[in-house]
């Protein structure tokens, strides 16, 4: 009898210490992400200290709006609005800039310019930005780059990609990654412009990844590794609903582009 309630008290002694250590384990995983994205060191004490709630908040404020889920549930909100009405966002960013001119709703029209294709406009914007207190800003950065790719101004993309990647290597890891590598390829740096490409489509495997190499592939002529990626796009893009084509179609556009111009090429 006395070895059973024994047994009883030692299993309920042992929950609490169970707890303790799922939340000791959450909060080692969140300061391992903090200190491999480069996160204030305060993030440290917060996660040790509180370690349920530190990691929780963690979660919310740090991991999940740089994490794939939120970025593309972002991307599908974002994609049925501009389906529903394109050129909304251009108006509201421009009726808030002149009503309020500041960093942050500059830098929302240079998005929305840089959205429906207005490249040059939007990079004029984004420099502006660039001369300002927020020029240090990954946003900004990273906006800026992007419009610069879109303008074949690719050294000064990659004057603010790499200092971006080696700095904050977590933040949109993936989009950074592609920038780099078709900036390489715009300036005619083959061998850099493949490695950069093979490296993305190790890490993350996406479509983007893929289609971004073969339309490059396309382009320099290298056809059997661009209908190898092409018949791997085509399985990935048979299974899609008609929300993740319309995310996915300005890439898509790009490579059927670049094959029709390499069909052309070889006729």
């Amino acid at each position: 009898m006395r070895s059973g309630n024994w047994q009883v008290k030692g299993e309920e002694c042992s929950m609490p210490f169970a707890g303790l250590g799922l939340h000791v384990v959450m909060a080692v995983l969140c300061a391992i992400h903090a200190v491999r994205s480069r996160q204030q060191l305060y993030w440290l004490f917060i996660l040790f200290a509180f370690p349920l709630l530190g990691s929780l908040v963690y979660f919310v404020a740090i991991y999940l709006p740089n994490s794939r889920m939120e970025r593309g549930a972002m991307k599908a909100v974002s994609a049925a609005v501009k389906a529903l009405d394109p050129g909304r966002e251009l108006c509201e960013a421009r009726a808030a800039l002149e009503d309020a001119p500041t960093a942050q709703n500059q830098m929302r029209l240079a998005a929305a310019l840089l959205e429906l294709g207005e490249a040059e406009e939007a990079a004029r914007q984004y420099q502006s930005c660039l001369r300002g207190p927020f020029a240090a800003d990954p946003d900004i950065r990273l906006g800026a780059a992007r419009a610069w790719v879109e303008c074949q101004r690719y050294d000064e993309a990659l004057a603010l990609l790499q200092p971006l990647q080696s700095d904050r290597p977590e933040f949109h890891a993936e989009t950074v990654s592609l920038l780099i590598a078709r900036c390489y390829a715009g300036s005619s740096r083959s061998a850099e412009a493949r490695g950069a490409f093979e490296a993305a489509l190790t890490k993350f495997d996406t479509y983007g990844c893929k289609a971004e190499y073969a339309v490059w592939a396309y382009a320099t002529g290298d056809l059997a590794t661009a209908e190898r990626l092409w018949q791997e796009l085509e399985k990935i893009s048979a299974r899609w609903n008609p929300l993740t084509r319309e995310l996915n179609g300005p890439v898509a556009r790009r490579l059927a582009a670049a094959r029709a111009l390499a069909g052309q090429r070889n006729t």
